[in-house]
């Protein structure tokens, strides 16, 4: 079922290094690709250099930064953000790294390395705290 939220969805303007009219920026469009009805937080930071997807449905909080390079420790890599997980805001997503579908990222989380489908993870760095049970995994499908 779709959320009313999503119901007028429609794929926003991005340009470099420019603020979306939801006030979040990119940083090589090109190497973006968006799924459909997603939520990105305003003041998020996304640098898709070498490639970020983001699939139908993810949803991410406001000042998060996703980063497909990072020149601190000259990592760089795909980022992948699977159908329906959830990042909190001020997370911050290292090159490379994937979260898997229906997973939950708490606020303020240094993910850097990889979540797998269906689970509960946050911290600095991340940890994984638990596994979603088939009801919770149910109740996220219902937001779609």
């Amino acid at each position: 079922m779709l959320n009313k939220r999503f119901k007028d969805w429609k794929f926003p303007k991005i340009e470099h290094g420019k603020l979306t009219e939801y006030n979040w920026l990119v940083q090589y469009p090109e190497n973006l690709e968006l799924g459909k009805s997603t939520d990105i937080g305003a003041f998020t930071y996304i640098n898709a250099k070498n490639g970020v997807i983001i699939e139908d449905f993810v949803q991410i909080g406001s000042h998060c930064s996703i980063y497909s390079i990072s020149t601190m420790d000259n990592r760089e890599g795909k980022v992948i953000l699977k159908k329906n997980c959830r990042i909190g805001s001020h997370s911050v997503v290292s090159p490379g790294v994937t979260i898997g579908n229906n997973s939950i990222i708490g606020a303020l989380s240094f993910v850097n390395k990889d979540i797998p489908d269906n689970v509960i993870a946050h911290g600095t760095p991340i940890k994984v705290v638990r596994k979603l049970t088939d009801k919770e995994i149910s109740k996220l499908g219902e937001v779609q």
